[in-house]
């Protein structure tokens, strides 16, 4: 169950991971013909290639030495995986990730470069441990949750923050919805200091059980279809989740996997921006109208896709 999560918890989660990571900056996207005025967060330029790095630095820097001599673990498509190993290497924290066996080459490759121990298991068994929690075979370690946390979340806000700060006067924000660890740190944020302020999840066809949960109200599970989408898009939204971010978001934009490929490409041509399938799905909302007009800003949540996956879609291929 996620604990406190306020405006203090997300700036002081600020000053802890100050010089850890990146103020990633907010550019223009280069199309003039656009629905909206549509921004790039461009959290892609992190140094694990996603906002994961955020939250986990957080999280690791409220354990205890006890815990940090124990070890962590975590569960994730990859990204958390990422960023739960290299603050561990950083500071020399024994480290495990279980990861899905369908998780890509590219970030299997940076995790095993961040010195983590990988176990890989079936979609269906990673997702169970993150609601449980617990994994047998780790038993003592801690397990430092992927976005239900409040630390994790907090650390995530910190983006909400910078973006007002580098658009005091943004129409909406878009945001991609895996388990809502990033929609509530950020939307907790805004919504602290711009309450206007509309912010949107986005999910893929594939696998959008938020946006079925708005539409019965509650929380919803859906068939999950896997595609190269795998940074977001569940089968279920955790009901803790789902009474988080109920108040905080608008709703949840659904886009195709044409859409999210077609935007991709577009973020690789015009602003020689490279998004993984999560971070595309933001731009391929704003770009389709779904998010309304104003200014508005799409987090691009990271850039770790697979490179020959990247390579079909610059052919105009959808993978």
């Amino acid at each position: 169950m996620p604990n406190l999560l306020d405006l203090a918890s997300i700036e002081a989660a600020r000053k802890r991971i100050e010089g850890l990571v990146v103020r990633t900056p907010l550019v223009r996207l280069n199309v003039d013909d656009a629905p909206a005025e549509i921004y790039l967060k461009l959290e892609n330029l992190q140094r694990t290639g996603s906002f994961k790095v955020r939250g986990a630095g957080n999280a690791i820097a409220l354990l205890s030495p006890a815990q940090r001599s124990r070890g962590v673990f975590t569960c994730s498509a990859g990204n958390m995986a990422q960023a739960l190993a290299w603050h561990a290497k950083r500071l020399g924290i024994p480290c495990t990730v279980i990861v899905p066996d369908t998780a890509p080459a590219t970030k299997l490759a940076a995790i095993r470069r961040f010195g983590a121990t990988i176990v890989q298991l079936s979609w269906d068994e990673v997702w169970e441990i993150g609601i449980s929690r617990r994994y047998a075979p780790l038993q003592g370690w801690t397990f430092v949750h992927p976005f239900a946390d409040s630390s994790m979340m907090a650390g995530n806000g910190t983006i909400g923050l910078e973006i007002l700060e580098d658009m005091s006067d943004v129409d909406a924000v878009v945001i991609p919805f895996g388990g809502g660890g990033l929609s509530a740190g950020i939307a907790t944020a805004i919504k602290s200091k711009r309450p206007r302020t509309r912010i949107y999840a986005c999910e893929p066809e594939t696998a959008a059980p938020l946006a079925a949960s708005f539409a019965k109200a509650v929380p919803a599970e859906v068939k999950r279809t896997p595609s190269f989408v795998d940074g977001i898009g569940a089968s279920s939204v955790l009901p803790e989740m789902w009474n988080l971010v109920r108040p905080l978001l608008e709703g949840s934009l659904v886009v195709s996997l044409k859409e999210i490929a077609s935007a991709i490409r577009l973020l690789v041509e015009r602003n020689r921006v490279v998004a993984e399938g999560a971070g595309g799905s933001a731009v391929a909302a704003a770009l389709a109208g779904k998010a309304g007009k104003g200014r508005i800003v799409c987090v691009v949540s990271g850039g770790n896709i697979d490179t020959g996956v990247l390579g079909k879609i610059l052919r105009g291929e959808v993978p």
